[in-house]
């Protein structure tokens, strides 16, 4: 299984590239950006959480990385559903998207549950 941390680096550069194929239209410039700042960000608050000093911390910067997952979910499902790009380029990151939302929710629950048994 791939590493969480690996997975959302790949994940960021499938969306700047997604990004950088979007029609120079005003949607386009605006969801651009959206997507840019909360998919590449998901990615860094994974790598500051493998980083984190303490639990509290760790916990605390997944559930950034998870908030951050979420809304790069929403911003794909309305570039796909405004038609920007086509159905087949999108759905794949649609579903990483989705897949990464989990996982971080999995992982916020289990370093919960484990800090409520210390």
């Amino acid at each position: 299984m791939e590493k969480l941390d690996e997975r959302t680096y790949k994940f960021a550069l499938r969306i700047i590239k997604l990004v950088s194929a979007l029609p120079k239209t005003a949607a386009g410039e605006v969801f651009g950006r959206q997507v840019l700042r909360s998919g590449t960000s998901v990615g860094a608050n994974v790598e500051e959480a493998f980083g984190a000093s303490t639990k509290r911390e760790f916990t605390y910067k997944l559930n950034i990385a998870f908030k951050e997952a979420k809304e790069t979910h929403y911003w794909l499902r309305l570039i796909r559903d405004a038609g920007l790009v086509p159905v087949k380029r999108i759905d794949a990151l649609i579903q990483e998207a989705l897949e990464i939302k989990l996982i971080l929710a999995k992982s916020i629950v289990t370093s919960q549950q484990s800090k409520a048994r210390n």
